[in-house]
This record gives C-alpha cells, structure tokens and sequence, in this order.
C-alpha cells in the first residue's frame, strides 16, 4: 500500500497569524490555506515554480482595504502580497512565496455599459472574452486581443499592458484604460484618470501615499524627458514597468496615472476596477490566408502584406501548422487552409481586413488578391497560393487555431517541450526578418527544437525552444539563451519582452533603462510600495531599498520534477507534461471543457490543478521511497495488499484527523467528472480520468472505499439481475422515503428507475433477440453486408430501453438484419472509480467475446458514446495489444458511409437540435457533422445546440456531495439552451445527458435514432 504523505511546507508565523486576525475582521472573501490550494498557485504558463503562503480571494474592493489596513499595523510589517488574475502569465508575473491575493473568482462581473458615451466599467477579475459577450448585443468590443482572451483577466491584461492581433491598429491595454481604481497597500482608494497639470499639482500638495505619488510622478517626467525619449523604444509594443513615457504629456503637463499602473505587473497596487473605452465591431471582415514555400519568405513577405492597408498580418510556421494537423482543432479549419497540389507549405500569413463600408471592404480584397495572383503567377517572393474567408463562423475558427498553437508547441513528444522564455521578443518590423535569421542561427547553434508564430505586423514573433527542464544543464542552456537573446534584440533595436512582460526577466531592466533612469523607476515604486510589499521583486525595487530583483534563474518546476525518476515521468506523461497554458480554465460556458473548473471556480478542481497535486504526490511517493511503477503492477496483480481491517484502521485515523496528503489530491479528483473533455481540448492532452483512475486505485490500498464505490463500480454486475425483476424495484425505488435511506446510507441521490416494459419484453419474439453464432456464421457475404450488431450497455438497455429497441425497428425499416448481442459488462464505471485490477480483467473478458464477434465481418454498434469510446481508449490504454482489433462503432459513424445506398426520403419541414455528448463532442469531432448527414438524407434538418458539459457524467450527478454542483453545471448552458426550443425536437445521444434532463426538467429527450425512426 502507499505510505501516509505527512509533509506540507509549513506557513511563515507571521503570514499565518496575519490570516487568522483577517479572517476575525469583517473580510467577506475566501482565505484558503491548504497545501492543495496553495500549490494550485504555485504555477502559470512558465517554467517556474513558487509556492505562497495562502491564497486571498476578496470578494469586492472593501475586502481589499481591510486586508492592506490589516496589513499595515505594525506586527503584519513582514507580510507581502501578490495580485493574480487568471495565472495565464508566460514568465512568473503572479508566483511568489507571499500571500497570493486571486481577484478572479468573485471581483468578475461587468458593472456598467455606457453605449452613448463608447465606454464600460469592469471589475478586474471579468475575463477578457466575458466583456466582449457582455458588449457584442450592443455592437461593441473590447478591442485587444490575446491568445488567451478565453481566460485572461481585464486586471491581467492591464498589469502587463496586452496585446496581439490586430494592435497595429487597435493598440495595447493601456490605449484603451480611461480610469482606474485601485487599493494600495496601505489601504488608501487610489482613483486615476487623465487631469491637468494644476490638477496633478493639486493633487502632489496631498498629505499622505496620493499626494507622495504625484509628487514623485512629476518630478520624474519635468526633469528627465530628454533621457526618457531617448530610452523608450518607438515601437507598437511597450515594455512593461513603468509608462514614464506616456502617463506625462510634455506639451500640456497632463498626468494620467493609470498609464503608470498599466504594466506595472502588479508591482504598485491591486487594480480592482477598470473604465475601458469600447469600439464598435466592424462589419465586415475577411481572413486571406497567403501560403508561402518557406518561413523566411513568409516573414520576408510581412512588409508588402502591411502596406497593403490591412487591419493585421498574423504568421505561423510550419512546425506550428504540422501540430495543429495532429490536433482535433484541424478539422475546424482543414476546408479553410488546404494544402496547395504539389507544393509543400512551409509558412503562412493570415491576412485580416475589417471595415464598416462594404464596397472599401470589397475594394481592399480585391487590391490585394490582384497582387498575389500576380506575385503567384511569376512565382515571386515564395507565395504559393491564398485562399479567401469572409464568413465570421470560419474566421473565429481559423483564429481559434492560430490561438490554441500556443498550447500546440507544448505538446511535442518527447521529453524536450518548447517553453516560454524568450518567447516575446519585438523589433521594428523591417528589422523582423534578418533578426529571425539571427535568432534561428542562435538555436540551430544549441541544436534545439522550436516553433515561431506571431505578430509579423507589429515586429512580435512567439519563439520556443524546446528545452528538457529537468536537465540542469538544459536549465544552464536556457540562462545562456535568454541572455544572448536579450543582446540579439538590442542589437535589432528592439525588446525581449514585447508583449508578455518582465516577470522574472526583471533582472535585465537595469541594463535596458541605464541606471538613471532605473533609479527613477524605483523611485516611483518607492512612493507607491516603499517596504516593497507588492509582487516584490518584479519591474524594480524601492529606491531605498537593497533587495534584490528575481532572476530567471529562480526555481523552476524541472527542480521538483526531476525529482520524480524518468520512468514514473514516462508512466505518467498525462501529468508531468501540463505546462499550464490554463486552457482548462476556459469561461465560456458553452464549451466542454472541465466542468468542475466552471462551477467551482476553485483552480484545484481544474486539469492543470488537478496535474499540479498529482505531480507533487508522484514527488513525495518517491521521496518516501516508494517505487510506485512496482507497486502498481503489484497490486493489479493481486499482490502486496492490505487486510480490510488494516485499510478500515487507516480511514478512522484520516477522519480523526490524521494529515494525509493524499486525501487532499483525492478530494480534487472526487469533483472530477470524468468527462474526457480535457483529453481532446488541452492542447497537452492532459487526461485526467486516465491518472485520476490510478490515483484511485493507489489511494484505496490503504483506505477503505465508501459503499457507494462499490456500488457505482459493480453496477454492470447487479444490473442485469434486478432487470429480471424490474416492476418489484421499481416499486420501492419510486417512493420518497427509499430514496432518502439510499442516500444516507449510501450518498447516492436520484437513484433511476429500470426500464418497463424491459428490452427482452418490449422485442419479445423479434429475430433482434435470437442471437445465434453459428446461424451468423453461416451467413453469406450479401447477407453479412447487410446486417449490423447491437452492442448493448448498462445503461440505455435496461435504464433507457426504448432507445435499443427503436434502434432495432429504425435499422430493420433501413432495410438491415438487426441482432442484438449478449450483454456484457464495458468497465467504464469500475474505470470512473477506480477499480482497475477488476476494470482490466471485465475489459479482457469483453475483448475476448468481441472479437470473436468481429471474425464474422459484421459491423458492431452501441448506442452510448461514453461506453462505446470506452472500448477506443481504455481499453487500449489497460490491455494494449491484447485488446485485439474488434471495431464497435456510433450509429452515425455506422450509417453515414451507408447513406447513398438508402432510398432519399421526401424533404419534410422538421426540425431538430442536438445536445452533444461531451466525450463524443470532444473526441469524435465529426460527429455532429456526421448526424446532420444522416438527417439530411432522412429529409429533415438537424442543428447543432452549442452546449458544454449537462453536469450529469455517468453517475457524478447521482453523488450527494456533487448534487449542487451537477445542478449548476446543468444551468451553466444545457437549461438555458433548452429553454429557447421545443424539448419534442431536442436530442441527446447520452443517456447521462437524457437522465440530466429528466431530473430537471421533468421529461426525457429522445435519442437521436428514436427521431429518425419518426420520420420514415
């Protein structure tokens, strides 16, 4: 059995009685100092590691004045803070050791929209593409763009100025801030917006930290303009920390000073609030997307496609371009960028126009493509081909592409990933092109593995060499490259960090500023922050102080992971290879994305915390000289278990109290809902059912499991039995009173009742029954062709009927021989908890019958896609070559391929829209193309409801303690989709999805197949 993990790195005395004496005030936030929470925080998208004391989530900015008041009595002096909005940032920004301050779970809503004037007011925790749903209905946008603008905050991008696409002509963050509010640490309200000269000065006569900041402000930007022009590159981009060039007007003396806390990287104070300038979205827009037969020439190309008054000029290579052909996002977008006949396409320039006056719009294109046919025809400048997409739905998946290529690099196989470190650089752009031959000259040199993309317009190119970080000679090579790459972009008259900030790069600020002018910079930070209290260590230190900035040579997360041996890393890629690119924290409600993560808006109950904490287990295990690789083969094999008293005893010393750090990592994983989105949609494929199940299975070699386990587990096996009986169940599982014992007894909720009439009842005397295998081995090929295999599952055959049997009567109208198979358990629930000793032998079992079926070359099909995608990936993940080669497909999947030989139906007025399962969804991304196909030939029109997870997932709905969330989940987008059509003309192809919506709306949704067959 695993051994008890007693460690957890001990919180700092004073932060802790800090806590204790905030949580006695009237702060209404959340304080969270558990190991788990804390390490949640200890990573973002780079490659370091820190873990802080606790993490503070206020719940509004009054929290935020009595947490830095707290903080200001003398005994707290030593405490210090760190601001974090949605941990996205590639080079440390939020980590630290202190106390983390989260503005992103409850200061997130958008508080006024003022249409008339062409602004809004946010509170800094709104994520980026929340603020835009908020103001597409009134024809706004907030206009800079971000790769992660899915979970970015508004504080974020404010704290390092962001910006990406489109900003040559919509600009940076900063351009678009009108006002801010702020708390700085000692409690003061800090409101900046533009004022006059002799309103700054009114303001630098204040007494107290206001009047200090104006004062220190002006004084700065009166005496050192001459340095501060001839410092500040004349770029589209801006470094970060701090705008000396931009918060004071020389003409007109006017001071603006939330130019000075954009890109301040949370160094200064917490930005609670934000005024925002909006911009009406264009009208029309159009995507040319321009191939080129090498990289250099489509960076060479840049320049022309920029003069060609186009609104950007985004690049991606081919490295890029061959990853996201690997991924499930290339079938979004495969129609949009095809491969040119006979060319090999090595680069390319996504080309966007955006107009409010079509005929200009027209005139733009049309400019454009004229030159390319031309270019194409005498095969200038390596151009090969373009292709043109004016429609918005293809543009939005084109870009989704583009954005997710940042988590595309980091799933590269093998050890070596491409990491975030230098990955920002910007020159003028005439200078982009031979400052990348430069720059790749400088890796092809250390013989490392990169991918570029980026911004050819403004001079930014994203740049990540593949690095093995838990190589300390690699993390050696690193330092050498960050360095070199830092005098490469002076060289270039350029920037290291041109888009994502300093962070732990702070160290090369001197060097860029020069030292008086640095100086300045501390100063400022010395009149906003002078204990150095705030994000210490990042953009600079008080003037007065001497503490040092941080270094990128700080800790990493190679340092903990190498601590892990290289073959638990192997055994365990699903886990180690998160590189937290936060994909997984994905707001829209719409997506499948991890549920639990939406919900509860707790970062442990995420993919990358989930990953984290795993992580971390693997390295204590290893560090309690545990051989878990061993001990798991040991214990699949029955061997090296522990008596159930033994396991009885070590539950009752957990529940009185008992630390283990493995009861922490288990309740992260008891909110999963094991719904395989993460799978497919993280970019890393950070699968977290997959280690999730041997989590389980390790942890429940020393605790005993719960009664509902074993229940949920071994459903398969009673299931069948009660089915003989269906009506005396029935009886008792309809009354109130059962219901109530079963969930106290047991912790399961809503238990369902069985099918009646059963499936053998309702096909009674139907040749489907009669299975016979030497009666379909006799058939012949013509009669084999047409007929097809029903695989049942627990669920819909004796939960959900009617489903198989209509399958049965719809597939004999389509002309087919249907024969149902013998049921036999799948192992998805034994998988789902756990129990993968007795998973691998049910999943031998089934494989065995199965591909006994499948020598007869008869197709197979089930009807759930949970179950069925079961026998695709589980299966091959426990069994791997003994799974054998059986094929059970979806009745779509089935069908579509058949069509043409299916008599076409009269073309009818029905419609219908289908809520998608998440697993078939997000691993079988034709699937809904598939199904429209289908309906199509049957006459009618089947639209796709776009809806993320129904909160249901197998039997997560049925457990108590996840009643509340299953609900919320459910009205996160299934309940108020389902609100706008006739639920007669929904479809759900899960039986979870079906069972969700009967629990709370009352009444069932058909499968698919049950309304085809009311069509024929």
């Amino acid at each position: 059995m695993i051994p008890i993990l007693s460690h957890q790195e001990n919180i700092d005395s004073n932060a802790l009685s800090f806590l204790d004496a905030l949580a006695a005030t009237a702060f209404a936030g959340d304080i969270e100092k558990s190991y788990a929470s804390r390490l949640a925080v200890a990573t973002d998208n780079s490659v370091y590691q820190s873990l802080p004391q606790a993490v503070v989530l206020p719940k509004h900015q009054q929290d935020l004045v009595i947490l830095t008041q707290l903080a200001s009595q003398p005994e707290y002096q030593q405490v210090r803070f760190s601001p974090r909005g949605g941990g996205t940032g590639t080079n440390g920004q939020s980590l630290t050791q202190d106390i983390v301050v989260d503005l992103s779970r409850h200061m997130n809503k958008v508080l006024e929209v003022n249409v008339a004037e062409g602004w809004v007011r946010v509170q800094s925790g709104v994520i980026k593409d929340q603020l835009n749903d908020a103001l597409r209905p009134h024809g706004f946008f907030f206009s800079p763009d971000l790769s992660t603008s899915n979970r970015a905050t508004i504080g974020g991008m404010i704290n390092t100025d962001a910006s990406g696409q489109g900003s040559l002509k919509y600009g940076k963050t900063s351009d678009h801030v009108l006002a801010l509010t702020s708390v700085l640490v000692d409690g003061t309200v800090l409101d900046s917006a533009p004022v006059s000269n002799e309103q700054a000065k009114q303001l630098a006569e204040l007494q107290g930290s206001v009047g200090k900041i104006y004062r220190q402000v002006l004084s700065t930007c009166e005496t050192m303009q001459q340095e501060i022009e001839q410092r500040f590159p004349k770029l589209n981009r801006f470094l970060t920390g701090y705008d000396l060039k931009h918060v004071y007007d020389a003409e007109t003396g006017a001071v603006d000073l939330s130019r000075i806390l954009c890109g301040s990287e949370g160094s200064l104070a917490f930005i609670t609030e934000a005024k925002l300038n909006i911009t009406p979205i264009p009208k029309y827009r159009a995507l040319i997307n321009v191939k080129y037969n090498s990289f250099e020439s489509a960076l060479r190309n840049a320049p022309f496609l920029v003069k060609a008054n186009a609104l950007s000029v985004e690049t991606v290579d081919s490295k890029v371009l061959n990853l996201a052909k690997q991924d499930i996002v290339w079938h979004s977008v495969s129609d949009l960028i095809q491969d040119v006949p006979d060319k090999e396409m090595d680069g390319l320039n996504m080309v966007e126009y955006a107009e409010h006056d079509k005929d200009k719009q027209a005139e733009k294109i049309a400019a454009l493509c004229q030159l390319l046919d031309s270019k194409i025809a005498n095969e200038e400048d390596g151009i090969i081909g373009y292709q043109v997409c004016d429609d918005l739905a293809g543009l939005n998946r084109i870009y989704g592409m583009r954005k997710k290529a940042v988590g595309l690099l980091g799933a590269a196989k093998g050890r070596a990933k491409p990491v975030a470190f230098a990955e920002d650089t910007c020159v003028p752009p005439e200078n982009l092109a031979d400052f990348i031959m430069e720059f790749r000259a400088l890796l092809d040199g250390k013989g490392l593995n990169y991918g570029m993309f980026g911004h050819v317009d403004a001079g930014v190119l994203h740049v990540r060499p593949a690095l093995d970080m838990c190589d300390p000679l690699q993390e050696i090579l690193m330092r050498d490259v960050s360095d070199k790459v830092v005098a490469l972009t002076a060289k270039y008259k350029g920037l290291m960090w041109g888009e994502h900030g300093k962070g732990f790069r702070s160290e090369y600020g001197p060097a860029f500023f020069g030292n008086t002018l640095f100086n300045e910079l501390r100063k400022i930070k010395s009149a906003f922050d002078p204990d150095n209290r705030v994000n210490p260590g990042k953009i600079c230190t008080p003037y007065e102080s001497d503490e040092t900035l941080v270094s990128v040579d700080a800790v990493k997360r190679g340092f903990y992971d190498r601590q892990i041996p290289v073959q638990v890393r192997d055994s365990f890629t699903e886990v180690v290879d998160c590189n937290g690119n936060g994909l997984c924290f994905n707001y829209d409600a719409s997506s499948p994305m991890c549920p639990s993560s939406k919900i509860t808006q707790d970062r442990r109950h995420s993919p990358k915390g989930r990953a984290g904490l795993m992580r971390e287990w693997l390295r204590q295990l290893v560090n309690n000289n545990v051989d878990i690789i061993q001990l798991e083969k040991e214990l699949l094999a029955g061997k090296n278990d522990v008596s159930l008293v033994k396991r009885f005893a070590n539950t009752w010393s957990k529940k009185r109290g008992q630390y283990d750090f493995s009861g922490e990592v288990m309740e992260a994983m008891e909110g999963c809902l094991a719904c395989k989105a993460c799978s497919s949609q993280c970019p890393i494929k950070v699968d977290v059912p997959t280690f999730r199940s041997r989590f389980m299975f390790l942890y429940y070699s020393r605790y005993q499991r719960s009664l509902k386990d074993y229940l949920v587990g071994y459903s398969e096996l009673y299931t069948p039995l009660m089915a003989k009986a269906p009506g005396l169940f029935n009886v008792f599982l309809k009354q109130d009173w059962v219901q109530n014992i079963a969930t106290k007894t047991t912790g399961m909720v809503d238990i369902p009742v069985l099918s009646q009439p059963t499936l053998a009842r309702s096909l009674s005397g139907h040749s489907a029954m009669a299975f016979n295998m030497d009666k379909l081995a006799a058939l012949s090929t013509a009669e084999r062709d047409k007929t097809v295999l029903i695989v049942q599952d627990p669920f819909t055959s004796y939960y959900d009927a009617d489903v198989v049997r209509d399958l049965v009567l719809l597939a004999e109208k389509l002309g087919f021989n249907p024969v149902i198979l013998p049921f036999k358990p799948n192992g998805k629930p034994q998988h789902i908890k756990g129990f993968l000793r007795d998973f691998a032998k049910t999943a031998k079992t089934a494989a065995e019958f199965l591909n006994q079926i499948a020598q007869l070359n008869i197709p197979m099909i089930g009807t759930d896609p949970a179950l069925v995608l079961c026998y695709r990936d589980e299966y091959n993940k426990a069994l791997g070559d003994e799974r054998g080669n059986f094929k059970v497909e979806l009745f779509q999947e089935w069908l579509t391929p058949r069509l043409g030989d299916i008599k076409p139906m009269t073309k009818n007025k029905m419609s219908y829209y289908l809520f998608g399962h998440c697993t078939e969804k997000t691993n079988l991304p034709n699937s809904t193309s598939d199904w429209q196909k289908v309906f199509k030939a049957f006459g009618a029109e089947l639209k796709e409801v776009s809806v993320g997870c129904c909160g249901m997932a197998g039997t997560y709905g049925h457990d108590a303690k996840q009643y509340e969330n299953s609900k919320g989940i459910y009205s996160l987008s299934w309940q108020q989709e389902l609100a706008k059509h006739e639920h007669s003309q929904c479809l759900a192809t899960g039986y979870s999805c079906r069972s969700q919506v009967k629990r709370f709306e009352g009444e069932k949704l058909k499968h698919p197949v049950q309304a085809l067959l009311s069509l024929i």
